[in-house]
This record gives C-alpha cells, structure tokens and sequence, in this order.
C-alpha cells in the first residue's frame, strides 16, 4: 500500500512541477480525485503529509504548500486547523497560496497539529 500512495505522490508531483519548479494550476477535477482519495485513505493522506514534510526539507517550498493545502482539505479542514493554531482561518489559506510567505513558526505550528490530528509523529533520519 505505501509503494501505491508514494508512486500516486510522486505522479501528483510531477502534474505540479513546471519549468523551473513553479506551481502550475491544477484542474478542479484533479484536485478533487486526490481530495477524494485523501479522505478514504489514510495510508495515502499520511504519504501526502509526508511528502510535503520532505518538500520543505528539499527546499522546494511551493510543492510543500500546495501538497500541505491539499492534505489540510482532505483531513481537519482550515477552520478547526485554525481554532488549534490560534490563527485565522484566511490568514492559514493565503499562507499556503502560492504567493503566500509562511513563517517557520506558523508553518512548523501547523505541521505540529497535523500531525496530532493523524496520529503520526515525523522524525529526520541521517542518510549514510
């Protein structure tokens, strides 16, 4: 199962990427089939959580968010998502536009309640 959700991740990611590593607008079909999937499939929610988590440490910032506003419509949803940040819930949806300019300490805050919400706790691993 998690060989499924990483290869869905890593198709979905190539459907984001554009020249130069720029976010693309995704169509309203696709964005709800991976919505859809999200919420049926925790294997597959948690693969997009991680890979966005693996976006941020690859310095790729723009897929990070876009996968991170994905997951977060698929899972909690903005409006709970901002009541446990102590944010508004408008300022949470422009963070992850794509213009949008997260703080580390709003971005990491946010992870941090996602992960509670899914049960999971992601650590770093050194590679050799």
């Amino acid at each position: 199962m998690r060989k499924i959700a990483s290869y869905i991740i890593k198709m979905l990611l190539i459907h984001l990427l554009k020249d130069k590593g720029s976010i693309m607008a995704l169509t309203r079909e696709f964005k709800s089939t991976i919505r859809d999937r999200a919420q049926k499939d925790s294997e597959f929610r948690k693969a997009l959580l991680i890979e966005a988590v693996n976006s941020l440490l690859a310095d790729e910032l723009d897929v990070a968010k876009s996968l991170l506003k994905d997951y977060i419509n698929a899972s909690i949803l903005f409006e709970p998502l901002a009541e446990r940040v102590h944010k508004n819930s408008k300022s949470l949806q422009r963070m992850f536009s794509a213009k949008g300019n997260p703080t580390a300490q709003s971005l990491f805050s946010v992870i941090h309640v996602l992960q509670e919400s899914e049960g999971i706790r992601l650590t770093v691993n050194e590679m050799h």
